[in-house]
């Protein structure tokens, strides 16, 4: 990536100014995961800023699961684009859900919202099922709620997954990962998880048949089934 496509930025606000050049660089030079921004020294060059404000962008972008930032030197130097959507979410909700910033029964109906959808599109799609047959077989061998809630977390992400949205897929994930705990808690409550088994089975064959209506059922059924208190 040469320099001739940097503007210097306005000395208010350099921190924005900073995220909002680099954001229009990615989207201009159409650049991907993998690919390479300049190293900290030359991009503060380039933008007519310090170095400190080119490493709190960073900083900021490397939360945001954006960019990986490593030491190098050469061509090694610079921070390194990623794909991590899910990864941020995750920290985003987790931390949300600890502040009480947003309830169990917010968090579920989104889910439960997302899962209907994706579970019909999946179904529309007749999409491969082979990483949800996968995760059931992962669910009938568990040991532990928290075994249990880890393939349970792989079927659902699975549905998502199949329905060939990655906004979605990686929402998903993010929702999963940022409840973990409370999933384990609710299995742990449930004590039996046949019925969770038996929804995933009717899910699996909804989709695996391309009926999607029933598939949208058997999701909503068993979410009411893993948390009745937030459906009654």
């Amino acid at each position: 990536m040469d320099g001739s496509g940097w503007r210097p930025v306005k000395r208010t606000r350099t921190f924005e100014d900073v995220l909002a050049q680099i954001e229009r660089r990615i989207t201009e030079d159409g650049l991907t995961a993998g690919d390479r921004l300049p190293a900290e020294r030359q991009l503060a060059e380039q933008l007519g800023v310090s170095r400190s404000s080119v490493r709190e962008a960073m900083r900021v972008l490397e939360t945001l699961g954006v960019v990986s930032s490593q030491a190098g030197r050469g061509p090694d130097a610079g921070a390194v684009l990623t794909s991590r959507p899910d990864s941020a979410l995750t920290d985003l909700l987790r931390l949300h859900l600890g502040l009480a910033g947003l309830e169990m029964r917010e968090v579920i109906g989104t889910r439960q919202m997302i899962e209907q959808w994706a579970a019909a599109q999946a179904a529309g799609a007749r999409a491969d099922t082979s990483a949800l047959a996968a995760a059931l077989a992962g669910m009938d061998a568990a040991g532990s709620a928290e075994e249990f809630v880890e393939h349970d977390t792989a079927f659902h992400c699975a549905i998502a997954d199949a329905s060939g949205n990655r906004l979605i897929a990686a929402i998903m994930r993010s929702l999963r990962d940022s409840m973990r705990i409370y999933s384990v808690e609710a299995v742990r409550r449930l004590g039996d998880t046949s019925i969770l088994r038996a929804d995933h089975v009717r899910i699996l064959a909804a989709i695996e048949r391309g009926a999607a209506d029933e598939a949208v059922a058997a999701v909503s059924e068993h979410l009411a089934h893993a948390y009745p208190s937030l459906f009654t």
